[in-house]
């Protein structure tokens, strides 16, 4: 791909995201990944915005459910800024066409890495915080959640916690998770969670965090015990 069609397939990048970047050093980084070697990459970015993207979706949700509890809010809260949400977001504005990965990272599917996918519009977010401040997040959030924010009809329930509650509803002690292995390599890590509740056979579950393959093995062992929330 020439230079002019790379500039283009970033512009173009640039009206899905929603936000024109004045500061194109800013983009850059939100956009290389460590792979590159490159002495700057996305992760600063993306702890900055990590925090904005929080309150911005508690605004959202404050706004657009003014009859619930902080409880139900905060259920919908950890969905909408999950990485499996990110990862969606992320998908549907092309993002992994326009990162900067090695040739070794994208050959292995970094470019469809959900945990990449999930960082990285982070720090795009965080990228345009700093580009053009709060209001410019705002717009962008608003319109790239909205379908998922308005089409959630009930707040989703962590699967950690509805287990944790079916064995406290029927006086067992809490689910027990171990970690039963790791594997890849450290910027692709894979690990393999089991979880058990006494009286019930174990479940286990792989996913690319450790909080990830807890969920994974969590929603296993409800489907198991046909207690699926």
């Amino acid at each position: 791909m020439t230079a002019t069609d790379k500039h283009a397939a970033l512009q173009e990048f640039e009206a899905r995201f929603g936000h024109r970047f004045t500061d194109r050093e800013g983009l850059r980084l939100a956009l290389t990944h460590a792979s590159t070697g490159a002495d700057c990459n996305y992760e600063r970015l993306e702890f900055l915005g990590d925090r904005v993207l929080g309150l911005v979706v508690a605004h959202l949700l404050y706004n657009a459910f003014p009859d619930e509890t902080e409880g139900l809010l905060a259920r919908r809260h950890a969905a909408l800024v999950s990485g499996a949400t990110l990862a969606v977001v992320a998908d549907r504005i092309g993002l992994g066409g326009v990162l900067h990965l090695s040739e070794g990272e994208r050959a292995s599917g970094g470019a469809r890495n959900e945990n990449i996918l999930a960082d990285v519009m982070e720090a795009l977010i965080g990228a345009t915080y700093l580009d053009a401040g709060l209001s410019a997040c705002q717009s962008v959030i608003s319109v790239l959640w909205k379908e998922i924010l308005h089409t959630m009809a009930e707040p989703p329930q962590d699967p950690k916690t509805a287990l944790q509650e079916w064995a406290q509803g029927r006086g067992l002690p809490l689910p027990e998770y171990a970690l039963e292995g790791r594997s890849g390599p450290d910027h692709a890590p894979s690990f393999r969670i089991s979880v058990r509740i006494e009286g019930f056979a174990p479940a286990e579950a792989e996913g690319s965090s450790r909080r990830a393959a807890e969920k994974a093995a969590a929603i296993m062992l409800l489907k198991n015990i046909g207690a699926m929330p």
